[in-house]
């Protein structure tokens, strides 16, 4: 059998050299949610409206899934003010130290413009510029999200978009929780409108009235937000598709079963659809955790959800040695990944796919979700085999430019006809062939006027 239940295990146990592991384990590793065809026919509904009907719309649908009567679609700079004033001086003191940290980070390294010449007039390079406004979207509704703020803000400041624009859903009360709008003003966020769900999604890509259109949509959100900027993608760019948050813990016998336990708890309370995976080796490590998962979801705040998540999409995967567990975690690509072993730098050295790694003993996950410094959002749902974290490049566009003088291109100018004769596009040969033409003639002329000056 591939998968076991223990009896103090609320994670299912795969046991790798098991002849059923591989189904098992693929099965696992499709964790991203199916499409809902009947969610995409609602969501097209919503975009068409805010793009017919722009504040009109917005403002309808707001009331109807926020319960909010709203005036004013914008958050005003008294209210943003005022709310700001009445946060918790600690708080503040906590938000600004997160941005700063974060913004540290992300200025390491800001790629800058380039260019380059070559002999006979070759010019050419790349000028690298921020986009001209971005909208960044943060979830609301029961719950706070200060620091997906932060992280999603945070780098566009840094390479100076000169226009943020955040969205976030009202409560019915139509006000915006004080401690987003306190990070909106840490983070470098210029406006804040009342907006959520797919009706935000589509004011920013479209604009309205109030709402400015923008360039860039990023930022997590429900289903609904996910199937809009998957809709909108084209008209706007996104980020990503942002799936429920994951971990996958790689633990050698230095690991402390109590922490360990508690960083898959920790990613599980986010919603019932995260995924919480342990890779080891030792089974007395895998039974000591599922005892510790045990002891610390009684009594847990969000203990109901962060039991159904790792119950639905946790699991311990037992394996034959460290290298295997590394194979694994690498297979499985995960959002996070928290390295609890005595040698994590070496163990790094084998990391190809993941969205983090948290090293040793000492770094929780949750110490990236607030303010280590790298962005806390990242790939899921296996996407780290070829996404990468949030950052400033999602900020910024290139724009090549190449600039060939007469020498350059009669030297390079056969071969770009050759090339397109391969091809069969004439017309691309013609246009570097009837340039050709003017410098050989013009060639002609200058040898032609020396000769008669040699001659006088």
């Amino acid at each position: 059998m591939a998968s076991r239940a223990t009896k103090t295990g609320i994670l299912k146990l795969l046991q790798a050299s098991d002849a059923g592991f591989e189904p098992a384990f693929e099965k696992l590793c499709r964790r991203r949610d199916d499409r809902d065809e009947s969610l995409g026919k609602q969501v097209q509904k919503i975009i068409a409206q805010v793009r017919e009907e722009g504040d009109e719309g917005v403002l309808a649908l707001t009331k109807k899934f926020d319960g909010a009567d709203l005036e004013a679609i914008e958050v005003q700079p008294e209210e943003w003010e005022e709310a700001c004033e009445s946060v918790d001086p600690a708080d503040r003191a906590a938000l600004g130290k997160a941005a700063m940290r974060v913004r540290e980070f992300h200025r390491k390294r800001i790629p800058s413009s380039w260019e380059m010449r070559e002999e006979g007039g070759g010019f050419m390079g790349q000028r690298v510029r921020p986009l001209k406004r971005v909208g960044v979207y943060v979830p609301g509704g029961k719950a706070s999200y200060p620091s997906t703020v932060i992280m999603n803000a945070v780098p566009a400041s840094v390479v100076e978009v000169p226009e943020v624009i955040m969205a976030t859903p009202p409560g019915a009360d139509g006000t915006i929780r004080k401690e987003v709008l306190m990070a909106a003003k840490v983070a470098g966020v210029h406006r804040v409108f009342k907006i959520g769900g797919a009706q935000a999604v589509a004011a920013l890509c479209f604009g309205t009235e109030s709402v400015p259109r923008v360039d860039k949509i990023v930022g997590p959100g429900n289903a609904w937000v996910q199937e809009a900027k998957r809709q909108v993608f084209g008209d706007v760019d996104i980020d990503s598709e942002a799936g429920a948050t994951e971990v996958v813990v790689v633990a050698d016998k230095s690991a402390t079963p109590a922490w360990v336990a508690a960083d898959l708890i920790s990613q599980a309370e986010h919603e019932e659809g995260a995924s919480a995976v342990l890779v080891t080796h030792l089974k007395t490590v895998a039974t000591r955790v599922q005892e510790q998962i045990a002891k610390q979801l009684k009594g847990l705040e969000r203990e109901k959800i962060a039991r159904a998540a790792l119950k639905a999409n946790g699991a311990v995967i037992v394996t034959k040695d460290l290298d295997q567990s590394m194979e694994v975690a690498n297979r499985y690509a995960p959002e996070h990944l928290v390295l609890a072993v005595a040698a994590p730098d070496d163990a790094l050295k084998k990391v190809e796919n993941a969205g983090t790694v948290f090293l040793g003993h000492y770094t929780p996950v949750a110490v990236g979700d607030y303010l280590a410094g790298p962005n806390h959002v990242l790939p899921t749902g296996g996407t780290a085999r070829f996404f990468s974290p949030l950052g400033i490049d999602d900020f910024l566009k290139r724009t090549a430019f190449v600039r060939f003088e007469p020498p350059k291109l009669r030297e390079l100018g056969a071969d770009v006809m050759r090339l397109a004769a391969m091809e069969g596009f004439t017309g691309h040969g013609a246009s570097v062939e009837l340039r050709l033409q003017k410098i050989r003639r013009a060639r002609r002329e200058r040898e032609a006027a020396r000769e008669a000056e040699l001659e006088l």
